[in-house]
């Protein structure tokens, strides 16, 4: 289902900076060869994610000393965590997995391996902890009492979003952290927040004593994503770009496209779920993680267009309707700017042409949307020049417009919902569209780069005064 606010996500006196993104498609990694042998028996893994894809085996780390021996902290194709060892050191073919399962793609997810293979109750050798609880157990092997594993061995090759035979993780990290030679508890990554029992938040880690093997990466230098912010050896990336660092993190959670609410043929998410291929044939959308409830904010977002076909829609949506023959725009409360016949473009509420001789969009171009909740207004532009001599400042005059219905009269109530969320897609046409999401999160080459008033976001275009990016911080204000 979608969410309104991503969970586990919140405003803190700290920030996390940046993210790295990465997308299974391209088979990215990071991997470093250790040159010295560290505690092999006693260490901490802590790291934060955000799930994209599902439906496969995706690894976090992986340790692999070129032989048999291999240790692993995958996510399994059945959306677990889980830890397994091949050959010697904790035992053999050694076994755990989590019954707790981490599917929601628009929350970010907190996860420590706490490892100490010393203690003598079997129980507490290793620890899986999921946002700052210790997790239940669906399998749990029993390491051996002072095993040496592979990580942190001399020589063992260190991956991370991948093994050493495949399986890429799809999706974001942030606050990477190995510390060798402490079994720590999660209390040392984060914390939960006094006003929001439950709600676990990040902290500063800067200050660790990380170990002859340790590492932090932070991921903010996109220039060297593998740069190890406690200064050690960095890691060697592969298959990742400068494009790949984003500022969707922990706490500024920003909104993606949902592969769990896929109407109706079932597209496929790629990019940390911000690219958009549909399927051909078909009535087709995706919808987004986050949405805007009713009453009042205004808020930007932008669609690039990559594989331009006849009915390209893109808009928003309360997306409460889910029959086969409808569109985005053809919900009674759904409105979208579609290319239509290749011949025109219109703008569609309610199934039918409301603003008519619109300007034709197609590969290349850069669709802006501003959603204005306040006044029940909404505004197109194309490559920075708001359509119908829209002007999104011109409050309840809507100058250029398209009005929206105001979802907390109770008129969307025949669906459920009082939210627009953001979506794109196309009608039943005999090629698929491919589109790109930006929500602030910037998955696709930006050449201006511009902020919201409240400095979140990247957008190739300015943002109206007055709008903001799609976001967790943003959405705060609002209530």
């Amino acid at each position: 289902m979608a969410t309104i606010l991503g969970a586990n996500t919140l405003s803190s006196a700290y920030d996390v900076a940046n993210s790295v993104r990465f997308n299974d498609d391209d088979s990215p990694s990071m991997f470093k060869t250790p040159g010295s042998g560290g505690d092999q028996r006693t260490w901490t893994f802590s790291t934060w994610f955000k799930r994209g894809n599902l439906g496969s085996s995706q690894w976090i780390l992986d340790a692999y000393d070129g032989s048999n021996d291999e240790f692993h902290i995958y996510v399994s194709s059945g959306n677990a965590i889980g830890i397994y060892t091949t050959g010697g050191g904790f035992g053999n073919n050694l076994s755990i997995s989590t019954s707790n399962l981490v599917r929601d793609v628009g929350a970010w997810y907190h996860l420590v391996v706490r490892c100490d293979t010393t203690q003598g109750t079997a129980s507490n050798r290793l620890r899986i902890y999921l946002n700052g609880t210790e997790a239940t157990y669906g399998t749990y092997n029993n390491f051996t009492e002072n095993g040496q594993g592979q990580v942190s061995e001399s020589g063992t090759k260190h991956w991370i979003g991948r093994r050493n035979a495949g399986d890429y993780f799809d999706g974001y990290f942030a606050e990477m952290v190995l510390v060798d030679g402490s079994s720590l508890a999660p209390t040392s990554f984060g914390e939960f927040d006094s006003d929001s029992p439950g709600i676990w938040k990040a902290i500063d880690v800067s200050g660790l004593t990380f170990g002859t093997n340790g590492f932090y990466l932070d991921f903010e230098d996109s220039s060297n994503l593998g740069n190890d912010a406690n200064g050690g050896t960095d890691f060697t990336e592969a298959n990742l770009a400068a494009t790949d660092q984003t500022t969707d993190t922990p706490t500024n959670n920003f909104a993606t496209l949902n592969p769990l609410e896929n109407y109706h043929a079932g597209g496929t998410f790629a990019e940390g779920n911000t690219y958009y291929t549909s399927v051909s044939s078909k009535h087709d959308f995706a919808v987004s993680t986050i949405g805007m409830a009713s009453g009042s904010g205004k808020f930007y977002a932008e669609f690039k267009i990559h594989q331009d076909t006849d009915y390209n829609i893109v808009g928003i949506t309360d997306h409460g309707y889910q029959g086969s023959n409808q569109e985005l725009s053809e919900d009674n409360y759904s409105y979208g700017f579609a290319n239509y016949d290749a011949s025109k473009s219109i703008v569609r509420g309610n199934g039918s042409t409301t603003i008519d001789n619109m300007p034709l969009f197609g590969n290349g171009d850069i669709i802006g949307v501003a959603v204005d909740i306040t006044n029940s207004k909404l505004y197109f532009s194309k490559n920075g020049t708001f359509i119908n001599s829209g002007d999104p400042t011109s409050g309840s005059t809507g100058t250029g417009a398209q009005s929206i219905q105001d979802l907390s009269s109770g008129s969307g109530t025949s669906y459920g919902q009082d939210v627009y969320f953001f979506g794109i897609g196309l009608w039943n046409t005999s090629a698929a569209g491919n589109y790109s999401a930006n929500f602030g999160n910037a998955p696709f080459s930006i050449s201006s780069g511009n902020s919201d008033a409240n400095g979140y976001g990247n957008f190739e275009y300015a943002v109206p005064s007055g709008y903001y990016a799609l976001c967790t911080k943003n959405l705060a204000e609002y209530g």
